[in-house]
């Protein structure tokens, strides 16, 4: 028997392989002074270097998608742009089958990237991949100021807007403009119910990875992380219940909702709450990069006539 292959990128994932550091550097010459060689002998960076981790994200958004300048306020979260571009190509599939199979593409596709933090990251990706038109919310004015200040030195500002949710107890709900209609909405929720939780889940990775060295002093999470990004009172089974609770109300403005989803053993009460708030079609996306396995949740109260309908109105 042959052995189970690792889960791989989506096929249309930039992130195939392993990275040609030389061209990153070339492009990025900062990137030079983090490149280590890991234990196979192997150029890489430093991953529990919260700055190279910074760095190396400057490196790949500038040389696979264009974006000249980005950078994040210290503490915020920095992103693994690898998965985050999984979860973007994935949800064009997810349009693609409301399409007639065909990933619509262009400005006329509205998506609402809810949470978008400092970083920016999936409206990046999103409108460079796709050219889709991206509107990010947050409630951390730093965050969106950081974002904003991305969007303007890219000259990204007819692709890209953002917005703040005003209500800290709301996600959506006061969010959307009573005539808007958005074809999708992502969502990257804290995953973590308290801090103490979000470090012990950074010290478990770091025993996968080899890296518990007791004589190194290694960062309590490296890709960093602002209290509203990481952790919520509940955790993300309350976050994304509230979430699904809060769509019904503008379920006729939005083709598919979704948000990612950290563990499957978190799936089952958040399908019972999708049920309860009426969904009439729930999707599971499975996603696989290397030794992780990641999914998301999306969900729709469009009926099959209605989904059918929608890019003809557009």
């Amino acid at each position: 028997m042959s052995a189970p292959s690792k889960p791989t990128f989506h096929p249309r994932n930039r992130h195939q392989g392993r990275y040609d550091f030389p061209q990153l550097i070339k492009s990025s010459p900062e990137l030079g002074k983090y490149v280590i060689l890991n234990p196979y002998g192997k150029e890489s960076i430093d991953f529990a270097n919260p700055a190279a981790v910074k760095v190396f994200n400057r490196a790949l958004l500038k040389a696979l998608y264009g974006i000249q300048h980005w950078t994040i306020p210290e503490g915020y979260l920095c992103p693994p742009i690898p998965g985050r571009a999984d979860y973007i190509h994935a949800s064009a599939d997810l349009l693609a089958d409301t399409n007639g199979g065909e990933i619509p593409r262009g400005s006329s596709v509205r998506v609402l990237d809810i949470g978008t933090g400092a970083n920016c990251i999936y409206p990046l990706l999103g409108h460079s991949d796709y050219r889709w038109q991206f509107v990010g919310s947050d409630i951390d004015s730093v965050a969106l100021a950081s974002a904003r200040a991305i969007v303007q030195a890219n000259k990204l500002d007819k692709g890209i807007s953002l917005r703040p949710q005003d209500n800290a107890r709301h996600i959506l709900t006061g969010l959307l403009k009573p005539d808007e209609r958005f074809d999708l909405t992502l969502c990257n929720p804290p995953f973590h119910a308290s801090l103490e939780e979000a470090t012990r889940g950074s010290q478990r990775k770091w025993r996968a990875l080899g890296k518990a060295d007791p004589k190194r002093k290694l960062p309590v999470l490296n890709f960093g992380g602002q209290s509203s990004e990481l952790w919520c009172e509940g955790g993300e089974i309350r976050f994304v219940t509230q979430l699904i609770n809060e769509s019904v109300g503008v379920g006729q403005q939005v083709l598919w909702f979704s948000t990612l989803v950290s563990k499957a053993s978190n799936l089952p009460p958040i399908q019972v709450a999708l049920k309860k708030a009426g969904a009439l079609q729930v999707r599971v996306v499975e996603m696989g990069q290397g030794q992780k396995q990641s999914r998301f949740v999306a969900w729709t109260f469009q009926t099959d006539a209605q989904q059918n309908a929608w890019y003809k109105k557009a």
